[in-house]
């Protein structure tokens, strides 16, 4: 109970702290060098708000027809065929023609709304007396939230909302939620929330997994210890402490059994260089958590991380040291977790809240790599993007992520593949794998896309069901 008041404390302290940091917004415009380079929640959240005209337009897009305003929208409709095959032997064939509308609005620093949702017309396959929609897919309330792709409220950070799916999200740290996904199970589609705010000499980030489900809530709130000994300093956030406090309510996308972990980090940054063209810091941290309620339960970390970024490069590096003790493990909520609350990869078929861990060590590494030939500065402008995590563990285990995009051909053709491997060199071992193209072509508003991979489904039993699916078709869009 004491720790579930914690949370919601937590939650609410960014409401204060906008308010208040209102009085901050001319001085923190006054240098562009002042800006804090705290990793982002979200690897695309904190991308910086393009203040030229000239690039405004290019990132947003194009503007409707006799308005004199600066809002911009883009409507697009894409038709493919969605099927689901059976692996292992479990399951039918099933086949749909999906249907994916979509409108974006867009008025740069104040709004940024993108909705649409895919809608599944059964084509063939399913059990007798199957609906024509598939239900899976509305269920439940929290599914609604796939409607909205993304809405952003205010301009750029540190203060800003933001809601859509999430995908690779980190919390500040990343000791407690680190590359969580929460679509990873194929039947729940939810809205997630973030929601950041700075009063000095605090910043704070909280988020929530389900905007309309009692599931994964949580925040972090970071102590700028140089602004208490001596004042506001031209640098902020040179050397920092963090609490963070995650509980998962485990009241949708399928019950499962509550979980609460916090963490407590200090950060320093060792070396920090600045122009306008480029910067580079290197940062040591060390942290201590555990479980609340549970005896024994707890771990230690300490690491170093690496930042570089230039107009059309943005490098993220980090390698660190991991104790852990009586069950707890660092980034429990990760990529897996959507499909590890029902059942652990590994010879133990528990959900992951009973689920026991080795004592051990391990040791973690990350590595998000951005390049554009011309500029990062555009959203979804990427000619190479890679991220990757991966962490080994002294006892035999390893847990491996990743994912690979690149833009080629006058970004008229996209790909990218991803995956992700849990429990290596342990009985039960868990792999999933996707990979997805676009083409575009006829001066760029057509464009055809293929999609595939592998999928688990949580069962009513706890267990997971193994299948595939594969998906071609067409789409227009006034993008270009």
């Amino acid at each position: 109970m004491f720790m579930r008041w914690v949370v919601v404390l937590l939650l609410l302290l960014p409401v204060a702290g906008r308010a208040e940091e209102i009085a901050y917004e001319a001085d923190l415009a006054k240098d562009e060098e002042d800006t804090v380079l705290l990793e982002p929640g979200a690897d695309e959240l904190l991308e910086p708000v393009v203040e030229d005209d000239e690039d405004e337009e290019e990132e947003a897009p194009p503007a409707s027809s006799g308005s004199g305003s600066r809002w911009a929208n883009r409507l697009s409709l894409e038709a493919t065929t969605w099927a689901l095959l059976p692996r292992r032997g479990a399951g039918t064939d099933e086949g749909f023609l999906q249907v994916v509308p979509r409108l974006e609005l867009v008025k740069p620093g104040i709004l940024h709304l993108d909705v649409g949702a895919p809608v599944r017309l059964r084509m063939w396959g399913g059990e007798a007396g199957a609906s024509l929609l598939r239900k899976e897919d509305w269920d439940e309330l929290s599914d609604w939230g796939q409607v909205v792709q993304t809405l952003t409220l205010g301009g750029d950070a540190p203060n800003f909302v933001w809601v859509g799916a999430l995908e690779s999200y980190t919390l500040l740290s990343g000791h407690l939620v680190r590359r969580y996904n929460n679509r990873g199970n194929p039947d729940y589609h939810p809205a997630g929330a973030l929601v950041t705010a700075m009063l000095r000499p605090f910043y704070v980030e909280a988020f929530a997994s389900d905007v309309l489900g009692a599931r994964l809530m949580g925040a972090e709130v970071v102590l700028d210890v140089q602004h208490v000994l001596f004042g506001r300093q031209p640098y902020p956030m040179k050397y920092s402490v963090a609490v963070s406090a995650v509980h998962d309510w485990g009241k949708a996308g399928g019950t499962a059994e509550p979980l609460t972990l916090a963490h407590v980090d200090g950060t320093a940054i060792l070396v920090s260089r600045r122009t306008k063209e480029k910067g580079f810091e290197l940062q040591a941290n060390a942290g201590w958590g555990g479980r609340p309620g549970t005896g024994g339960a707890w771990g230690a970390v300490a690491g170093l991380g690496a930042e570089y970024a230039s107009s059309t490069a943005d490098v993220r590096a980090r390698l660190e040291g991991r104790l852990q003790r009586g069950g707890f493990r660092q980034g429990a909520f990760g990529p897996d977790y959507e499909l590890a609350r029902f059942q652990v990869a590994g010879p133990d078929a528990v959900p992951q809240a009973d689920a026991p861990f080795p004592d051990g060590y391990s040791v973690h590494g990350e590595l998000i790599l951005s390049w554009d030939a011309q500029s990062l500065r555009v959203l979804g402008q990427r000619h190479f993007r890679l991220t990757m995590g991966a962490e080994v563990f002294t006892w035999g285990r390893m847990d491996v992520d990743g994912r690979l995009e690149t833009q080629l051909f006058h970004r008229n053709l996209s790909v990218g593949v991803g995956g992700v491997a849990v429990g290596v060199g342990q009985p039960g071992v868990r792999y999933l794998a996707s990979g997805d193209v676009r083409w575009r072509f006829l001066g760029g508003k057509l464009y055809a896309v293929g999609q595939g991979g592998t999928l688990l489904f949580p069962t009513a039993e706890g267990t997971l069901r193994p299948g595939a699916f594969a998906s071609v078709g067409l789409g227009v869009d006034n993008a270009r």
